[in-house]
């Protein structure tokens, strides 16, 4: 596997163990530091603690969705520089236009077009 650019800390949420364990591995291949949140309040916590460079994040979450986790992120200090990757099986274009609303940076369908995500994934963060 070919090093990344960039280690990036990514923060992968999800409440399907096999999809957060699958993609959680996959990057970690490519060579970044990966943590999992199976919830909202769980990605919150991580956030906070380990400043993620992006969160991969699962709109249909149990409890807050996608979208509200997205809003919670955005309020967070210290985190502007985020970057937010929906990826979800929801590809309604209300969905869509409400993953921008929530302040999600890319909206990517399951399952994910990996060597976009790698790309992505590569991307310069800017500072905060």
């Amino acid at each position: 596997m070919p090093v990344p650019a960039a280690k990036r800390r990514i923060l992968v949420v999800d409440d399907n163990l096999d999809a957060a364990v699958s993609l959680s591995r996959l990057i970690a291949l490519w060579g970044h530091d990966v943590n999992v949140a199976r919830d909202g309040n769980a990605a919150l916590f991580i956030a906070r603690s380990v400043r993620p460079d992006f969160v991969l994040l699962d709109i249909g979450l149990p409890g807050s969705d996608g979208f509200q986790v997205a809003e919670a992120l955005r309020r967070e200090p210290g985190l502007s520089g985020l970057k937010i990757i929906a990826v979800t099986g929801r590809g309604e274009q209300e969905d869509r236009e409400r993953s921008q609303e929530a302040g999600i940076d890319y909206y990517l369908l399951k399952p994910v077009d990996v060597p976009f995500l790698e790309s992505l994934l590569g991307k310069a963060i800017p500072s905060d």
